[in-house]
Protein backbone atom coordinates (compact mmCIF):
# COMPACT_ATOMS: atom_id res chain seq x y z
CA UNK A 1 0.00 0.00 0.00
CA UNK A 2 2.72 2.45 0.88
CA UNK A 3 4.52 1.48 -2.64
CA UNK A 4 1.55 2.25 -4.52
CA UNK A 5 0.68 5.86 -2.63
CA UNK A 6 4.38 7.03 -3.11
CA UNK A 7 4.53 6.21 -6.65
CA UNK A 8 0.97 8.14 -6.29
CA UNK A 9 2.84 10.75 -4.82
CA UNK A 10 5.64 10.77 -7.54
CA UNK A 11 3.54 11.02 -10.58
CA UNK A 12 1.00 14.05 -8.73
CA UNK A 13 4.33 16.11 -8.37
CA UNK A 14 5.68 14.79 -11.95
CA UNK A 15 2.41 16.16 -13.56
CA UNK A 16 1.89 18.71 -11.87
CA UNK A 17 5.52 20.49 -12.24
CA UNK A 18 5.56 19.21 -15.48
CA UNK A 19 2.38 21.33 -16.83
CA UNK A 20 3.56 24.50 -14.74
CA UNK A 21 6.99 24.62 -16.39
CA UNK A 22 5.38 23.88 -20.14
CA UNK A 23 2.87 26.64 -18.99
CA UNK A 24 5.73 28.87 -18.18
CA UNK A 25 7.83 28.05 -20.84
CA UNK A 26 5.39 28.59 -23.71
CA UNK A 27 4.09 32.14 -21.63
CA UNK A 28 7.96 33.18 -21.93
CA UNK A 29 8.51 32.00 -25.46
CA UNK A 30 5.56 33.67 -26.79
CA UNK A 31 5.96 36.61 -24.77
CA UNK A 32 9.77 36.98 -26.13
CA UNK A 33 8.37 36.12 -29.63
CA UNK A 34 5.96 39.61 -28.95
CA UNK A 35 8.45 41.50 -27.84
CA UNK A 36 11.29 40.84 -30.36
CA UNK A 37 9.21 42.68 -32.85
CA UNK A 38 9.23 45.86 -31.02
CA UNK A 39 11.65 48.21 -31.70
CA UNK A 40 12.95 50.62 -29.04
CA UNK A 41 13.32 54.60 -29.85
CA UNK A 42 16.79 54.91 -29.36
CA UNK A 43 17.44 52.15 -32.08
CA UNK A 44 20.44 50.53 -30.18
CA UNK A 45 20.59 46.82 -30.62
CA UNK A 46 21.37 44.19 -27.29
CA UNK A 47 25.14 44.60 -28.11
CA UNK A 48 24.60 48.52 -27.47
CA UNK A 49 22.67 48.56 -24.68
CA UNK A 50 24.77 46.02 -22.88
CA UNK A 51 28.15 48.49 -23.87
CA UNK A 52 26.15 51.42 -22.66
CA UNK A 53 24.93 49.77 -19.59
CA UNK A 54 28.58 48.51 -18.44
CA UNK A 55 30.42 51.38 -19.31
CA UNK A 56 28.07 53.89 -17.73
CA UNK A 57 28.55 51.99 -14.29
CA UNK A 58 32.10 52.35 -14.75
CA UNK A 59 32.90 48.63 -15.35
CA UNK A 60 35.54 48.33 -17.97
CA UNK A 61 37.25 44.59 -17.34
CA UNK A 62 33.83 43.21 -19.12
CA UNK A 63 33.34 42.21 -22.88
CA UNK A 64 30.29 42.02 -24.54
CA UNK A 65 30.18 38.83 -27.27
CA UNK A 66 28.12 36.92 -29.42
CA UNK A 67 26.93 33.19 -28.53
CA UNK A 68 24.77 30.62 -30.50
CA UNK A 69 21.53 29.65 -29.67
CA UNK A 70 18.08 30.83 -28.64
CA UNK A 71 17.53 32.13 -25.01
CA UNK A 72 21.48 31.36 -24.47
CA UNK A 73 22.18 34.33 -22.28
CA UNK A 74 24.67 34.38 -19.41
CA UNK A 75 26.64 36.08 -17.62
CA UNK A 76 29.87 34.32 -17.11
CA UNK A 77 31.71 35.43 -14.07
CA UNK A 78 34.99 33.68 -14.48
CA UNK A 79 35.68 35.32 -17.99
CA UNK A 80 34.06 38.33 -17.20
CA UNK A 81 31.86 37.92 -20.21
CA UNK A 82 28.41 39.14 -21.30
CA UNK A 83 27.23 36.31 -23.67
CA UNK A 84 24.09 37.36 -25.75
CA UNK A 85 22.34 35.06 -28.00
CA UNK A 86 22.16 36.09 -31.78
CA UNK A 87 18.74 37.17 -31.51
CA UNK A 88 19.52 39.58 -28.76
CA UNK A 89 23.58 40.96 -29.90
CA UNK A 90 22.08 42.69 -33.24
CA UNK A 91 18.51 43.06 -32.34
CA UNK A 92 16.67 46.72 -31.55
CA UNK A 93 13.98 45.49 -29.89
CA UNK A 94 12.73 45.68 -26.81
CA UNK A 95 12.80 42.49 -25.98
CA UNK A 96 16.62 42.29 -26.50
CA UNK A 97 17.10 45.71 -24.44
CA UNK A 98 15.38 44.08 -21.84
CA UNK A 99 17.78 40.71 -21.67
CA UNK A 100 21.38 42.45 -22.60
CA UNK A 101 20.49 44.89 -19.35
CA UNK A 102 19.09 42.21 -17.21
CA UNK A 103 22.53 40.05 -18.19
CA UNK A 104 24.57 43.57 -17.38
CA UNK A 105 22.88 43.50 -13.84
CA UNK A 106 24.71 40.58 -13.33
CA UNK A 107 27.99 41.88 -14.11
CA UNK A 108 26.43 45.01 -11.50
CA UNK A 109 26.25 42.07 -9.42
CA UNK A 110 29.60 40.79 -9.40
CA UNK A 111 31.32 44.67 -9.32
CA UNK A 112 29.78 45.52 -6.37
CA UNK A 113 30.23 41.55 -4.42
CA UNK A 114 26.24 41.18 -4.33
CA UNK A 115 26.13 38.56 -1.48
CA UNK A 116 23.40 35.96 -3.07
CA UNK A 117 25.83 36.15 -6.13
CA UNK A 118 29.13 35.08 -4.29
CA UNK A 119 27.19 32.53 -2.25
CA UNK A 120 25.74 31.09 -5.63
CA UNK A 121 28.98 31.27 -6.94
CA UNK A 122 30.55 29.32 -4.48
CA UNK A 123 28.01 26.31 -4.38
CA UNK A 124 28.85 25.48 -8.09
CA UNK A 125 31.52 23.16 -7.85
CA UNK A 126 29.77 21.57 -5.29
CA UNK A 127 26.14 21.78 -7.42
CA UNK A 128 28.17 20.29 -10.41
CA UNK A 129 29.60 17.24 -8.62
CA UNK A 130 26.19 16.68 -7.17
CA UNK A 131 24.55 16.90 -10.17
CA UNK A 132 26.86 14.19 -11.94
CA UNK A 133 26.02 11.54 -8.74
CA UNK A 134 22.70 12.48 -7.21
CA UNK A 135 20.09 10.24 -9.79
CA UNK A 136 22.58 7.43 -9.30
CA UNK A 137 22.91 7.45 -5.50
CA UNK A 138 19.40 7.86 -5.24
CA UNK A 139 18.13 5.17 -7.40
CA UNK A 140 21.11 2.70 -6.57
CA UNK A 141 19.49 3.70 -2.75
CA UNK A 142 15.94 3.04 -3.39
CA UNK A 143 17.59 -0.33 -4.36
CA UNK A 144 19.71 -0.79 -1.29
CA UNK A 145 16.86 1.11 1.22
CA UNK A 146 17.05 -1.90 3.33
CA UNK A 147 20.26 -3.45 3.44
CA UNK A 148 22.61 0.11 3.31
CA UNK A 149 20.01 3.06 4.06
CA UNK A 150 23.14 5.98 3.85
CA UNK A 151 23.41 5.70 0.02
CA UNK A 152 19.93 6.85 -0.33
CA UNK A 153 20.32 9.52 2.39
CA UNK A 154 23.87 10.54 0.49
CA UNK A 155 21.51 10.99 -2.57
CA UNK A 156 19.15 13.34 -0.36
CA UNK A 157 21.97 14.94 0.85
CA UNK A 158 23.50 16.16 -2.40
CA UNK A 159 19.62 16.78 -4.25
CA UNK A 160 19.05 19.33 -1.27
CA UNK A 161 22.14 20.87 -2.27
CA UNK A 162 21.28 21.65 -5.18
CA UNK A 163 17.82 22.75 -4.57
CA UNK A 164 19.56 25.17 -2.03
CA UNK A 165 21.01 26.72 -5.33
CA UNK A 166 17.79 27.08 -7.22
CA UNK A 167 16.40 29.37 -4.35
CA UNK A 168 19.84 31.20 -3.98
CA UNK A 169 19.35 31.87 -7.85
CA UNK A 170 15.85 33.44 -7.12
CA UNK A 171 17.04 36.98 -5.35
CA UNK A 172 20.01 36.73 -8.13
CA UNK A 173 17.76 36.83 -11.12
CA UNK A 174 15.16 39.34 -9.53
CA UNK A 175 17.80 41.49 -8.33
CA UNK A 176 19.43 41.43 -11.81
CA UNK A 177 16.08 42.82 -13.45
CA UNK A 178 15.58 45.09 -10.87
CA UNK A 179 18.57 46.57 -11.73
CA UNK A 180 18.25 46.53 -15.63
CA UNK A 181 14.79 48.19 -15.53
CA UNK A 182 16.09 51.10 -13.20
CA UNK A 183 18.81 51.34 -15.96
CA UNK A 184 16.47 51.23 -19.04
CA UNK A 185 14.31 53.84 -17.46
CA UNK A 186 16.57 56.47 -15.96
CA UNK A 187 18.83 56.96 -19.33
CA UNK A 188 15.72 57.15 -21.40
CA UNK A 189 15.80 53.84 -23.69
CA UNK A 190 12.65 52.53 -22.69
CA UNK A 191 9.59 55.20 -22.70
CA UNK A 192 6.17 54.81 -20.80
CA UNK A 193 4.69 52.61 -23.91
CA UNK A 194 7.95 49.85 -23.64
CA UNK A 195 9.20 50.07 -20.25
CA UNK A 196 5.96 47.72 -19.01
CA UNK A 197 6.64 45.69 -22.14
CA UNK A 198 10.37 45.17 -21.05
CA UNK A 199 9.37 44.50 -17.41
CA UNK A 200 6.50 42.25 -18.28
CA UNK A 201 9.42 40.13 -20.58
CA UNK A 202 12.03 39.72 -17.33
CA UNK A 203 8.86 39.08 -15.23
CA UNK A 204 7.90 35.80 -17.63
CA UNK A 205 11.97 34.95 -17.84
CA UNK A 206 11.69 35.29 -13.74
CA UNK A 207 8.68 32.32 -13.53
CA UNK A 208 11.09 29.94 -15.45
CA UNK A 209 13.23 30.18 -11.78
CA UNK A 210 10.57 30.29 -9.64
CA UNK A 211 9.11 26.91 -11.29
CA UNK A 212 12.36 25.46 -11.09
CA UNK A 213 12.97 25.58 -7.29
CA UNK A 214 9.58 24.77 -6.91
CA UNK A 215 10.04 21.82 -9.04
CA UNK A 216 13.51 20.99 -7.29
CA UNK A 217 11.61 21.22 -3.50
CA UNK A 218 8.54 18.74 -4.21
CA UNK A 219 10.97 16.47 -5.50
CA UNK A 220 13.24 16.72 -2.27
CA UNK A 221 10.33 16.19 -0.74
CA UNK A 222 8.65 13.69 -2.31
CA UNK A 223 12.65 11.15 -1.92
CA UNK A 224 12.34 12.33 2.38
CA UNK A 225 9.39 10.99 2.32
CA UNK A 226 10.33 8.11 0.04
CA UNK A 227 13.16 7.35 2.45
CA UNK A 228 11.16 7.99 5.80
CA UNK A 229 8.44 5.64 4.49
CA UNK A 230 11.03 2.61 3.74
CA UNK A 231 13.15 2.51 6.43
Amino acid sequence: MEATSSVSLYWIIFIGTALLSWIVQYTLQSKFRKYSKISISAGLTGADVARKMLAENGITDVQVISVRGRLTDHYNPTTHTVNLSEGVYGSNSIMAAAVAAHECGHALQHATGYAPLKMRSALVPAVHFASQWVMLLILAGMIMINTFPQLMLTGIVLFAMTTLFSFITLPVEINASKRALAWLNTTGITNYETHPMAADALKSAAYTYVVAAITSLATLLYYITLFSRRR
